[in-house]
This record gives structure tokens, C-alpha cells and sequence, in this order.
């Protein structure tokens, strides 16, 4: 269990930080939530404790992760499908999992990728939102502001 002031990931949101837990009743059933501070955008998102193991929910990576992640950017880019429909449907799973790498693979497979040919609103949906996810894990780990983070993404790929 996590606690108050506490940065975690959580998968498909990005990390954030915990400023409270809270006893909500909802549909008649009381349970406990974290509230959860994510810095890119100023939202807050609330994470039924009892199930955020089985959601993914993890604490954030250290300095050594992050930047062996950074470095994980430059690499080649990982084979993927031709057809868009699969492809989706293959990066949304890495996103999914809340994995750190998964999701920097995405990112750097779709920058990389719109570079070469435009991609479809789908895609260019997705890539916002992994590296939204992406940025906010470096904010927390690096303690920078999220154009500093954006700007490392950037030359690293």
C-alpha cells in the first residue's frame, strides 16, 4: 500500500503523486481511494485502493531507470505492423501495461514513424497520450518542469 505524498504510475494516466486517501461511498459501498496529482495538466484521478495491484498501479522508477529509459529512446526502431489497424491495437497494449519501456517504445516508434509518413488522428491521439505518460514519470523522477521533460524526449529520439 502506498501512502500520502507517495509518486506512483498509473497505467494509461501516467505518474503522479498522492495527496490524499479517501473513504468514498459509491453506489452504496464504501471503499478506500488514492487521489492521485498528475503535473501535466493539473488532474486528479482517483484509484480504488482494493484493486490498484490489479490495475497496474506501481511506484515511480529511480534516477538510474529513467535515464537507462532516455537512452532506450535513441535505439532502432522496433519492427511493427503495416497494417494500422493491428499496429493500434499492439502499441495500446504496451501502454496498457504500465511498463515504462513499453510505453517509450510507442513514443519513439510513432515520432519516428510521423516523421517518415503523416499518422492518422488515431495514432497521433495515442502518441500524445503515451508521451503525456512518458513526460510525466520524467517530471516526477528528474524533478523538471514538462518542457524540459518534452525537450529530452525530443533529442533523445
Amino acid at each position: 500500500m502506498f501512502a500520502i505524498g507517495d509518486k506512483i504510475v498509473y497505467p494509461m494516466h501516467g505518474a503522479g503523486i498522492i495527496e490524499e486517501i479517501e473513504e468514498k461511498k459509491i453506489l452504496g459501498e464504501s471503499r478506500k481511494y488514492y487521489i492521485l496529482r498528475v503535473p501535466c495538466g493539473d488532474m486528479k484521478i482517483m484509484i480504488p485502493i482494493e484493486s490498484s495491484e490489479e490495475i497496474g498501479v506501481r511506484g515511480i522508477i529511480s534516477m538510474e531507470e529513467i535515464n537507462a529509459v532516455i537512452a532506450f529512446l535513441g535505439r532502432e526502431t522496433s519492427e511493427m505492423s503495416n497494417n494500422w489497424n493491428r499496429r493500434y491495437r499492439e502499441n495500446m497494449e504496451k501502454l496498457k501495461s504500465g511498463d515504462i519501456y513499453n510505453v517509450a517504445e510507442v513514443v519513439r516508434n510513432l515520432m519516428r514513424t510521423d516523421k517518415e509518413k503523416k499518422l492518422s488522428t488515431g495514432e497521433k491521439k495515442m502518441l500524445s497520450n503515451a508521451k503525456q505518460i512518458l513526460v510525466s514519470e520524467i517530471i516526477l523522477v528528474k524533478g523538471i518542469d514538462q518542457d524540459a521533460a518534452i525537450k529530452l524526449i525530443h533529442s533523445a529520439i
